[in-house]
Parts: C-alpha cells; sequence; structure tokens
C-alpha cells in the first residue's frame, strides 16, 4: 500500500507485459490540451470559439445507472437514481471498480462521467468490460484492461489492455476536475473518449467481434474520490450503416477505397469510417519510472 492513494499523493502503476492486443488502438502523440468546457452543456464554446461536438445529440436519453449487485466494497453508490459513485470513502488499501447496468454490445451509447477535484494516486480509470472483469483488489493497480476482459484509459493518459500499456494522451491535472466522455460504437466496434468537450479520438477497435456482454466500468485507487454519471444517450443502428461497416472490414485506407471508383456520394460516406492510425508508444521500464 502506498499513503498517495490513501491520503493524496502520486502511486505507481501496475506492470506490462509484452503481448500485442487483439483490439489495436487508434494511435496518436501527445498534445497540449486546453482546458475546456464540460459537453454537457450544447450552447458553450471553447476558448478556441470552436462549438463543442456533441456525440449522440439526436439520439435517445439512456436512464442506466451503476449496478449495486457488480461492484466493490469500497463503493457507495449516492445521488438520484444512484448515478454518483464513491471511491473509498474513509481511506484507500486497493483498488475498487463498479459495472453499469447497460449492456453495450451492437448499439451505440455515449456517456459522460463527471470527476471530482480528488484526481491523483496510482490509477483512476474510465473504460468498459465484461462480467469477468475485476472489481476489486487489495492492491494499486491499473485494474481496468489488467487482463482480455477489460479496456480502459487511466488518469495518466495511458490505454490499457491484456496488461499492455499504450500512451494515448496528456495525464489529467491532479486535484482538478473533469469531465470524461466515452463514445461506444458497436457497429464500427469502436470505443472513443472525450476529455472536457475535445475528442481524443478511437482507442479501441474490433470490439464488435467480443461475443460476451459489454458494460461500463470505473475504478480507482484514489481515497475519496467521486464520479457522477451524465449525458447517457444512445442511438439504434441503421441498416445504412451496419452495411457500412461490413464494407469497411475489406478496405483498409483511402487509396483502397479511391481503386473502386464509387459514385462520390458513396465514397464521402464510407470515407468517415477511414482514419489513419499512427502507432502508440507502449509504456516501457523508462515510462514506469514516471509512474505510468
Amino acid at each position: 500500500m502506498t499513503s498517495s492513494d490513501s491520503n493524496g499523493g502520486a502511486g505507481s502503476g501496475g506492470a506490462s507485459t509484452t503481448t500485442s492486443p487483439n483490439t489495436s488502438p487508434r494511435h496518436r502523440r501527445r498534445s497540449v490540451r486546453p482546458n475546456n468546457s464540460s459537453i454537457s452543456n450544447a450552447s458553450k464554446r471553447l476558448g478556441s470559439n470552436k462549438k463543442v461536438t456533441i456525440p449522440l445529440e439526436n439520439g435517445c436519453e439512456d436512464t442506466w445507472t451503476w449496478s449495486r449487485r457488480h461492484r466493490s466494497k469500497e463503493t457507495v453508490l449516492s445521488g438520484p437514481n444512484e448515478r454518483t459513485v464513491h471511491f473509498h470513502p474513509n481511506w484507500s488499501k486497493g483498488t475498487a471498480g463498479v459495472v453499469g447496468k447497460r449492456t453495450l454490445n451492437n448499439g451505440r451509447f455515449y456517456w459522460e462521467l463527471h470527476v471530482s477535484q480528488r484526481i491523483f494516486g496510482t490509477s483512476i480509470m474510465f473504460g468498459i468490460g465484461t462480467r469477468k472483469a475485476r472489481l476489486h483488489a487489495n492492491s494499486f493497480r491499473n485494474m481496468l484492461g489488467e487482463n482480455e476482459h477489460g479496456w480502459g484509459l487511466s488518469h495518466k493518459g495511458v490505454l490499457w489492455h491484456k496488461g499492455i500499456a499504450l500512451i494515448y494522451t496528456d495525464r489529467f491535472k491532479e486535484n482538478q476536475a473533469t469531465v470524461v466522455g466515452l463514445l461506444f460504437d458497436g457497429i464500427e466496434g469502436t470505443l472513443t473518449y472525450y476529455k472536457d468537450g475535445e475528442c481524443l479520438g478511437v482507442a479501441f477497435r474490433g470490439l464488435d467481434k467480443i461475443k460476451e456482454p459489454l458494460y461500463p466500468i470505473v475504478c480507482s485507487t484514489a481515497a475519496k474520490t467521486e464520479m457522477t454519471l451524465k449525458s447517457t444517450r444512445s442511438e439504434i443502428g441503421h441498416l445504412q450503416d451496419m452495411c457500412r461497416a461490413e464494407v469497411m472490414k475489406h478496405i483498409r485506407t483511402r487509396h483502397d477505397l479511391t481503386k473502386l471508383k464509387l459514385p462520390s456520394i458513396i465514397t464521402n460516406y464510407l470515407s468517415e469510417a477511414i482514419t489513419e492510425n499512427v502507432p502508440l508508444r507502449q509504456v516501457d521500464n523508462y515510462d514506469m519510472l514516471f509512474e505510468f
């Protein structure tokens, strides 16, 4: 146990392995990101005067909440519809998680997590997983994504899956409240993160191939932290989108698409599903010195 998670300093992360994950992340370089406004307020504008993009803005309101049954004993649920989860309400001696009640497979879902200013310690994580994902550990670790049953992003800007850590974005500022958005697309098989109104890009792919039910999961090692679930929306997949997802399984690049010589309206629609991937750097022993 480290004192950082129990009373407010920085901790050390879990170890990574050398096996490559089956689901490939979209790879981004780190950059300095502005502290923008919450994406739950569509009328607010960022400091750059760009209007905030709201995923699934025209989708249906989804009223799911956290599971009382599937959670760590070190979590407490409160607030309207028990949408606020408190981690380690007294002091922390490990890692605690909770599962959302929403089954994600085959649909499109967006949800926001309003995270309190107590952002510190070994790992605060946001993502998805199966029922086999662990929800409690008597140690401080990056629990969501430690194996094949979870896909997570830690507050240190690192993606985790199968115990592999990949640098994805900047670290969150410690002791500063933030809003984390997650967009799950079960048709395209992707999970995309947003932070304070800014899209960070596709993090994980191949999720449409997961046959087990997938659920939202959050976890934390830090004492007295809390997250509130807000702006939950869903959208039923259209046949047109399902057909595009099937076609794009055979098209990897824009060059491949151009060679088909399709009508421009179809080419433009298909091209929306293409992203140019740059390999993310795996966390190595040098990075561990900086407590990933």
